[in-house]
């Protein structure tokens, strides 16, 4: 069980950059769910999608597995025959933890996938043949200059018939809609309960470590990377996920 994500509700004198450390891991299901509109859904399609896509005798990549719902959910609806999850983490708190809750997955339910939890740095990972790649929420964290080369090295590695999973927090080009969508995400923390003071302390953290893009812009370095389709296939508010095709 996670415990709630209190973090930020007391005043900060100096917001720290954030980091995925023990104090984020430890409440981070609560946070994610509170401060992600339809990430349950994204999760659970995730797996979903993964069934269309998986390739017998592959393996699935879970980059920025954080504590491993969508390894869950790839473990839940995936049974190609000799497929098996990697899970890759670069926080020792995030990788610990999940490879716990990877174990409990295990002790519910027979004859899933086998799954492999590293702590390591995607950026210098050497990719195996691989037929679903998830990037959930993970590229907006990765330097901008550099997320072209991560994904041409995912497109290589994947096989015919597979595809890469993208989910991300989304920028709008056009002013008007950033701000409005800006503004219903602020609406949607705080029916979920974060105080003013915790949504401002969240965004000064966040904002010198995540960087994210329009549509465009992902679709344009996809395209770039070596992709040759990219499908939208969910948005809610301003976070979003789509299918890119090798």
């Amino acid at each position: 069980m996670s415990d709630s994500d209190r973090i930020f509700a007391q005043p900060l004198a100096q917001v720290p950059d954030f980091v995925f450390n023990e104090a984020v891991a430890r409440v981070f299901p609560d946070m994610i769910k509170r401060s992600v509109p339809g990430y349950p859904t994204i999760v659970e399609n995730l797996g979903v999608l993964a069934a269309r896509f998986a390739q017998p005798h592959t393996v699935l990549y879970d980059l920025g597995a954080s504590l491993g719902a969508v390894t869950q959910a790839l473990r839940r609806h995936v049974s190609s025959e000799g497929c098996r999850v990697i899970a890759v983490d670069n926080s020792a708190a995030m990788a610990s933890r999940c490879a716990e809750y990877l174990s409990a997955q295990d002790a519910m339910f027979q004859e899933l996938l086998p799954v492999q939890v590293r702590e390591a740095d995607i950026l210098q990972l050497a990719f195996e043949p691989a037929s679903v790649v998830a990037l959930n929420f993970t590229l907006q964290f990765i330097p901008p200059e550099q997320r072209v080369t991560l994904l041409a090295r995912i497109r290589q590695a994947l096989v015919p018939g597979g595809a890469l999973l993208l989910s991300e927090k989304l920028r709008f080009e056009d002013p008007a809609d950033q701000a409005l969508l800006t503004d219903l995400h602020l609406a949607f923390k705080r029916a979920n309960g974060y105080s003013e003071l915790e949504i401002a302390q969240k965004r000064s953290a966040i904002e010198h470590v995540m960087k994210p893009d329009s549509l465009e812009e992902h679709r344009t370095r996809l395209l770039a990377a070596g992709f040759s389709r990219v499908v939208p296939w969910f948005q809610c508010i301003n976070f979003a996920s789509f299918i890119a095709l090798p």
